[in-house]
């Protein structure tokens, strides 16, 4: 695949549409859902998918067929939080079997995980630029699930009924 990935139909609606392009109607729309938390997470990253489901669900952000990339997420969230941890207790640089300081592996370890956090953060908003993109609908409004029947119910309110008395 060339160029810039699409954006989804549901962020377009939520941006306002910048490109003023013609949305795909026929785009699937997955039921809105909290997803189980996968058995193998282990603790620290179980702790982050309860805060994020947490935040992620009132939003309607949240659907079944999202469990593996937040499962991603957290299981990056535990093994960084694992190597932090470490390099608190043994610090940045360690002495290797011939007595050199070398790096400690637990530094690489953490800069890894914490590329993946921030390229799964910004597919779900989770950073302040991706945020910046987003705007969720006012209380009044139509939700982020509700776009299509929004579009359907304007056009037929506007067949003919601004006939103005003279």
């Amino acid at each position: 695949m060339r160029g810039r990935r699409p954006t989804p139909t549901r962020l377009k609606v939520l941006t306002g549409n910048p490109g003023k392009r013609r949305l795909n109607a026929n785009e699937p729309r997955p039921e809105a859902a909290i997803p189980e938390c996968p058995p193998e997470l282990g603790p620290s990253a179980r702790k982050e998918w309860d805060r994020l489901v947490k935040e992620l669900a009132p939003l309607y952000l949240l659907t079944n067929l999202d469990r593996s990339a937040l499962a991603s997420y957290c299981g990056a969230y535990g093994m960084w939080a694992e190597a932090m941890e470490a390099l608190q207790k043994y610090g940045t640089m360690i002495k290797s079997p011939q007595g050199y300081p070398i790096q400690s592996p637990y530094l690489s370890i953490a800069n890894r995980q914490t590329e993946i956090m921030l390229r799964i953060a910004s597919e779900f908003g989770f950073t302040p630029a991706s945020r910046s993109r987003i705007s969720t609908p006012v209380e009044d409004g139509p939700t982020l699930f509700d776009w299509p029947k929004a579009e359907q119910s304007e056009e037929e309110g506007s067949t003919g009924s601004d006939n103005v008395e003279g």
